[in-house]
């Protein structure tokens, strides 16, 4: 692979970044965004098309921290017609259409600027179009996520209205993969970034022809520092930490029975972080399991202080059915704290059998007992874990930072401009015809 080097203003491609969701110092799909753009402005001119509403937060960073090269391009669609993505409902119908006033706006904007490259970015999901793929220009999509499922024989433990939006998110998918210009975005693709193993397969059956499967989230290399600050824990009491919106499909009902019947010190404990529908439900099956005494439910908490508990904890239980990314799993890897995941979505790629514990997903009965055994050998050996938090930081240092993530996008981009500049096969062999004729 060419190694990219940030360059001097005429050898700089001229890139296009679709980024509906972007903004600064925010976690998810903006914090995605903002950080990629940051990164890339580095080796390339980036001009990134994002909503109108994203303008206050990026002007004001603009303001304090001005970024050469970077043109930030908001598209929206009629006021009249913003009321899609009014405090986030209708956002998915709100989206689709922005995709097509984007697709005009820069169509316009190619004719003065012409881009080499154009990226889509966000939203990360493969189930809907980027109509930017229509333009005459190398496009690259995603990282896009979404083919991740909960497997059939969890859905048992769900409660109805856990069942109705597996149903739901299931038929948006298919309904999404059939949709003309979704496959026609796969196909266009000069190259296809997935999340995930599922999601690629997905993506091949929409005849996508180049998928690579790789993350979409990082940590900054200033914050990648801060975490490997965090001191290291005494060996008692043990405690495991789980962080995560209360959902259904984030797995915690498992992880708790994994901790109930785990062979631990009576002193060891559960933290969980987070809020949401399944809360009622998990403090009640603390209750009927015997260890109420033992889990803490510490709710919603600020970043800083996510951090000081994922810090005063010893290993991360992660058991979530469908996840795409889980930047949880880096920063408790960053901090040192070896993970117990499910080998499934985003997780299974970030975690190694170096970095933590990849428990297949079978069945429900299955998975508590691996995951208990997985709990018990860790709460037993301090030296374990040590070694798996130490490999946790190298790997993301080595892999899971923005700056290597945009180096490392920098230089896809020169390979395939090297090899977008080289005239195909049939056309080459038609040029030395006509010169002999």
């Amino acid at each position: 692979m060419i190694s990219a080097q940030p360059t001097n203003n005429a050898q700089r491609p001229k890139v296009l970044i679709s980024a509906y969701a972007c903004r600064p110092g925010m976690g998810s799909e903006p914090g995605v965004a903002w950080n990629m753009v940051q990164q890339l402005v580095k080796y390339c001119d980036v001009w990134i098309f994002t909503r109108a509403d994203n303008r206050p937060s990026i002007e004001a960073e603009l303001v304090k921290n001005p970024i050469s090269g970077l043109h930030v391009v908001h598209c929206d669609l009629p006021s009249w017609a913003r009321c899609w993505n009014y405090k986030g409902k209708g956002v998915q119908i709100h989206y689709y259409l922005w995709q097509i006033i984007a697709y005009f706006a820069a169509r316009k904007l190619h004719q003065e600027v012409n881009f080499d490259l154009i990226h889509h970015v966000t939203y990360v999901k493969y189930w809907s179009p980027s109509f930017l793929s229509l333009l005459p220009v190398p496009f690259i999509w995603g990282p896009v996520g979404g083919g991740e499922s909960a497997p059939k024989p969890f859905w048992q433990d769900f409660g109805w209205r856990g069942k109705v939006y597996e149903i739901l998110r299931s038929l948006a998918h298919r309904l999404g993969e059939i949709d003309p210009f979704t496959r026609l975005t796969a196909r266009r693709s000069i190259l296809v970034r997935a999340t995930t193993e599922d999601t690629a397969k997905r993506l091949y059956q929409m005849r996508a022809s180049n998928v690579e499967v790789c993350s979409a989230i990082a940590i900054s290399q200033e914050e990648i520092e801060r975490f490997a600050q965090c001191a290291k824990l005494k060996n008692s009491p043990v405690r495991f930490i789980s962080i995560a919106r209360l959902l259904h499909w984030k797995g915690l009902h498992l992880g708790m029975q994994a901790f109930a019947t785990a062979d631990l010190p009576d002193d060891a404990e559960y933290w969980i972080l987070g809020e949401g529908p399944e809360k009622k439900r998990l403090q009640a099956l603390a209750k009927k399991l015997n260890v109420a005494q033992r889990v803490k439910f510490w709710g919603q908490l600020s970043r800083d202080e996510t951090l000081s508990k994922l810090s005063e904890c010893h290993v991360l239980l992660h058991p979530s059915l469908h996840d795409s990314g889980a930047l949880v799993c880096l920063e408790a890897m960053a901090v040192g704290r070896p993970v117990i995941c499910l080998d499934l979505g985003g997780p299974a790629v970030q975690v190694t059998e170096e970095t933590g514990l990849k428990i297949p997903a079978q069945t429900p009965e299955q998975v508590v007992s691996s995951l208990a055994d997985a709990i018990s050998c860790l709460a037993k050996d301090s030296e374990l874990r040590s070694h798996m938090g130490q490999a946790g930081q190298k790997r993301v240092r080595e892999f899971y930072s923005w700056e290597v993530k945009g180096q490392y996008i920098a230089e896809l981009y020169q390979e395939i401009l090297a090899k977008n500049q080289q005239p195909p096969l049939a056309e080459h062999n038609m040029h030395l015809l006509n010169r002999k004729i």
